[in-house]
């Protein structure tokens, strides 16, 4: 489960909420920036590159968040409730993936059994039809009950395919319900299967 794709994006969206609470929470302490400068400085346009014309300014600042309407503590709020969303979000997905795994290993499960009872049932039909086309050999049955055989044959030949596709169907969702086939190509084609 930890490959699905939708289970990868709540998680890092969920992982990008709760960055932007602690953003929030710093805007509450005070900031402090410290520029400097280094060059030379002289009146005349000479003397700019001599010794002793060599200047250096360095200027401290510092922002102390006093008075902003309760604008940062706003944002906070804000920046919190979206990582409850995203909580609840990442649950929900979460949540999901589980319905989708055990509605898939269940189908999976069902389907296999019907398709097991397919092949059982043109098993018998073609039983059927052996021994129908046995009875109009040696004269005992007609030919239409050779037919009907024949085409109940064809009917359950028809629903053993469909009932195999429906379980190989449910495999392929079994497997994207498992996050399966989401890497990528290059990395799950290894050097010796490489021309």
């Amino acid at each position: 489960l930890e490959r699905r794709p939708d289970l990868l994006a709540a998680e890092h969206q969920l992982r990008a909420t709760r960055a932007s609470v602690g953003a929030a929470r710093a805007a509450f302490f005070p900031q402090i920036t410290l520029t400097g400068s280094y060059g030379s400085a002289s009146a005349e346009l000479d003397g700019l590159f001599e010794a002793g014309s060599r200047q250096w300014l360095l200027t401290p600042s510092i922002s102390l968040p006093l008075w902003d309407w309760g604008l940062r503590a706003r944002n906070l709020d804000l920046a919190e409730a979206r990582r409850d969303i995203a909580v609840a979000q990442y649950e929900k997905s979460v949540q999901q993936a589980f319905r989708d795994v055990a509605d898939a290993l269940s189908a999976r499960r069902w389907l296999d059994e019907q398709a097991r009872i397919a092949a059982e049932a043109r098993a018998a039909q073609t039983e059927r039809a052996r021994l129908s086309r046995l009875r109009y050999d040696t004269g005992s049955s007609s030919f239409l009950d050779v037919l009907d055989a024949e085409r109940d044959l064809l009917s359950a030949q028809q629903a053993q395919v469909q009932a195999r596709r429906a379980a190989l169907a449910a495999r392929v969702a079994l497997f994207a319900a498992l996050g399966g086939g989401t890497e990528p190509i290059s990395s799950s084609v290894s050097a010796s299967e490489s021309p």
